[in-house]
C-alpha cells in the first residue's frame, strides 16, 4: 500500500514521469528527466536525495535510513519500507528530494516546470 501512495504522490508533482529503466522491479521518478526518487519494489526500499547534513542526521535518528543504494552516499539516502519509518516522513523526503533536484534543473527548464503549474 505505501508503495502505490508513494507512486501517486510522486506523480501529484509538477513535470514528473515515471520509468523501469533498470528493470522491472525499480521503479523510478523524475522531474524534467532528473531522478529524485527510486522506489525497489522487490525490495521494498526507496532512495531519495537529501542535504547532506540532514542525510546524516536521519541516518542517526532512524535506523531504517541508511546510506544510498548504488548513489552517492553524500546526497543520497536509502528508507526501508517495513513500516519502521512513518509515512508521512517518507513522504516528506520525498518533496525534499523533489525540490532539491528541481532547484539544481537550469534556469530554461526551472521556468518550464513553474509555467507547467
Amino acid at each position: 500500500m505505501l508503495i502505490e501512495t508513494i507512486r501517486n504522490h510522486c506523480l501529484t508533482k509538477p513535470g514528473v514521469t515515471e520509468s523501469f529503466p533498470f528493470g522491472e522491479d525499480t521503479l523510478v521518478f523524475k522531474v524534467m528527466g532528473k531522478i529524485f526518487a527510486l522506489v525497489s519494489l522487490d525490495e521494498q526500499r526507496i532512495n531519495l536525495k537529501c542535504d547532506p547534513e540532514k542525510a546524516i542526521a536521519l541516518r542517526e535518528q532512524y535506523p531504517d535510513v541508511i546510506p544510498g543504494y548504488h548513489m552517492n552516499k553524500r546526497y543520497w539516502n536509502t528508507v526501508l519500507l517495513n513500516g519502521a519509518v512513518p509515512a508521512k516522513h517518507i513522504l516528506e523526503w520525498i518533496n525534499e528530494s523533489y525540490a532539491l533536484v528541481a532547484d539544481a534543473l537550469p534556469a530554461k527548464l526551472r521556468r518550464e516546470l513553474g509555467e507547467g503549474q
